[in-house]
């Protein structure tokens, strides 16, 4: 019987290996050859093994090797759902970012073991750690942008279907003052099966109490065990709120640990202790997330909202979070007229007793206030515009169409366009409203055109590593707006973003191998980089590699593979992944001539403005070859 289970446990094992080989040798993973690090510090340890800092070549910049202490089934099933998971998220700020992974073969080091993935380093440290070193420091404006920003992440998994099932403090992040969520190895998707029980004592106050809870069936004598879910994440944001507020780990008692005594008593309804001068609506927010009973806890995007609301100081009422509302307003409502008019006559006496100075002072300090409170909104707004732009890039969007895409955003969401690019002349202190202006120059939103004024302003955001802005500022060197054309320097540009990990690079690389645009022609080369980005979802990347197929540059001829790349491409709407699966189809190129539905997706490519697609209508319909009547229309 062990002997079986042993043999099962090698197998599965060597399935997810063999997994992790093959994305190595499809490019669908960066990997990183282990002799290129140095400077090897160890900076962590966790429950599935150690993480140190090291260097990459001679870069100065720092990066984290994640190591493992025992490459077991579970261990590398782990390592496969992290890059699973990291493929679909990696664009967002509050995301660490995994590079890729590398593979130590000498059994002579000091890393016993094989995989190490390689991640995005973070100077700060864990959120405990660094609560420990700064909380002294903290204001109340510093700990709601903490929380904001945890939040933020959160609602990246859920919207991903992605519950992470381990939030807790130790595997939060900071990064240059910037909350960054690691460790998505327990994480799950939801629908699958999601059986999770931490059985890490030192991490039980994060853990949702139904959790705790074993029910058995009388039928069968089977136990029934709760699942995990998105309100799990949501109770663990609650308690982690409480300690950002605290600035210490929950119940925490110096020389003790957690025990299954203190579960129980979560499980009975013991919570933290309010920490004296919370402000009310925060305290409201994270007491509703750790509610014992999932259904009455809050969704991560309502959380967002109201730390949204207090960060900005607006009216928005926090709804159902009232906890007093009602009596406050019985109280007043009962309270006896001649007191209230005693209270009004001396508020009237001490006012005008009031001199000039005072009141005056009164008005600066309510003044700095509203700028405090106005700084914060468009701040977040710049932020949330600056992340869509990136997404929406990384996916493939033509550069013609973000502009439309920008505005729609700008109309879904209420946002003054004229309000934010008012703001952005008078505030160019972050690299995101001075990358968010110079896109409204460059694409002469709100403003004419202004190309010389746009590369400037990309230029100085990419001197403060601002990734989007490196990007332009390669494309304008390509292309000459606003500077003298430079293909080598776009080139290069490209290639520092494509290092970066951003899709976007990667696909102009490709462009760049396959056209000699700033580097010598190498096909091999622009399949490589157009296979990494279409790995990655990027609709264009993805039809560029179909040409590549479709005429052997830098990979064999496959006209059955160039069908299906263009196919998922049109499916992702991109005109000219449209455009070339109604040529395949039209042609019979890895499928069966339909002329029909070559017309159909011709006609469907040049509504989306693709003056080829135009063309080929127009000689299909002078032939009127496959084309019915209906098809004139």
């Amino acid at each position: 019987m062990s002997d079986n289970i042993n043999k099962q446990d090698t197998e599965n094992k060597n399935e997810w290996i063999n997994w992790i080989e093959e994305a190595i040798d499809k490019e669908h993973i960066n990997y990183y050859e282990y002799k290129e690090f140095s400077n090897f510090q160890e900076i962590g340890e966790g429950s599935f093994g150690k993480v140190y800092r090291t260097n990459w070549k001679n870069l100065k910049k720092y990066f984290a090797l994640k190591s493992f202490f025992s490459l077991n089934n579970v261990t590398v099933k782990e390592i496969v759902h992290e890059l699973k998971i990291q493929r679909k998220i990696d664009y967002h700020d509050n995301i660490i970012r995994c590079h890729g992974i590398t593979k130590f073969e000498s059994t002579e080091s000091h890393i016993n073991n094989n995989y190490m993935l390689v991640m995005e380093y973070a100077n700060n440290g864990s959120l405990r750690s660094y609560l420990e070193k700064n909380f002294g420091k903290l204001t109340w404006d510093d700990k709601y942008n903490m929380a904001y920003q945890l939040a933020c992440a959160v609602s990246c998994l859920h919207n991903e279907r992605i519950i992470h099932c381990d939030l807790h403090s130790g595997n939060i992040l900071i990064h240059q003052n910037t909350i960054k969520l690691a460790d998505f190895g327990l994480s799950k998707r939801i629908g699958a099966s999601s059986n999770v029980q931490s059985k890490l004592f030192g991490i039980i106050p994060y853990v949702d109490p139904k959790s705790f809870r074993r029910q058995r069936n009388n039928n069968d004598q089977s136990t029934q065990i709760y699942s995990l879910n998105e309100k799990s994440d949501v109770y663990s944001v609650g308690v982690l709120l409480w300690e950002i507020s605290s600035g210490q780990p929950p119940f925490y008692v110096k020389g003790q640990e957690y025990d299954v005594g203190l579960a129980i008593e979560i499980l009975q309804g013991l919570r933290e202790t309010v920490v004296p001068d919370t402000p009310e609506n925060y305290l409201k927010i994270y007491t509703k997330c750790w509610d014992g009973e999932p259904d009455n806890r809050p969704t991560i995007y309502q959380v967002i909202d109201w730390l949204k609301a207090i960060i900005t100081k607006t009216d928005t009422i926090i709804e159902n979070l009232q906890s007093s509302g009602e009596q406050e307003i019985n109280d007043v409502s009962s309270t006896n007229n001649s007191e209230l008019q005693g209270e009004l006559s001396r508020l009237i006496q001490n006012f005008n007793n009031i001199n000039t100075k005072e009141i005056n002072s009164i008005a600066a300090v309510s003044s700095k206030q509203e700028i405090l409170s106005t700084e914060k909104y468009y701040n977040i707004e710049i932020d949330e515009i600056n992340e869509f732009i990136s997404k929406i890039l990384n996916k493939g969007l033509e550069l013609k169409l973000v502009k439309q895409q920008v505005i729609k955003y700008f109309n879904d969401y209420n946002i003054n366009s004229q309000e934010i690019y008012n703001w952005l002349l008078n505030d160019q202190i972050t690299s995101n409203s001075i990358f968010i202006l110079g896109f409204f120059n460059f694409y002469g939103i709100i403003i004419s055109k202004n190309y010389e004024k746009a590369f400037n302003l990309f230029i100085n955001a990419s001197k403060k590593n601002h990734i989007l802005s490196e990007y332009f500022v390669g494309y304008c060197y390509r292309y000459g707006y606003g500077i003298i054309k430079d293909e080598k320097l776009a080139f290069e540009y490209y290639e520092e973003v494509a290092n970066e990990n951003y899709v976007i690079g990667q696909l102009e690389i490709g462009y760049c191998y396959e056209n000699g645009i700033g580097i010598k022609k190498d096909y091999k080369n622009a399949f490589y980089w157009y296979e990494k980005a279409s790995n990655k979802g990027n609709i264009m990347a993805i039809y560029n590699l179909g040409r590549c197929y479709l005429n052997g540059k830098g990979i064999e001829k496959d006209h059955n593979k160039a069908f299906e790349l263009f196919k998922k491409s049109a499916e992702g709407e991109y005109s000219n992944g449209i455009i070339m699966l109604g040529f395949c189809y039209n042609h019979g190129i890895g499928t069966n001539i339909n002329r029909q539905k070559a017309i159909e997706l011709y006609e469907k490519s040049a509504n989306l403005g693709n003056k080829l697609a135009k063309y080929n209508l127009a000689l299909m319909y002078e032939h009127e070859d496959g084309i019915t009547k209906d098809t004139y229309r």
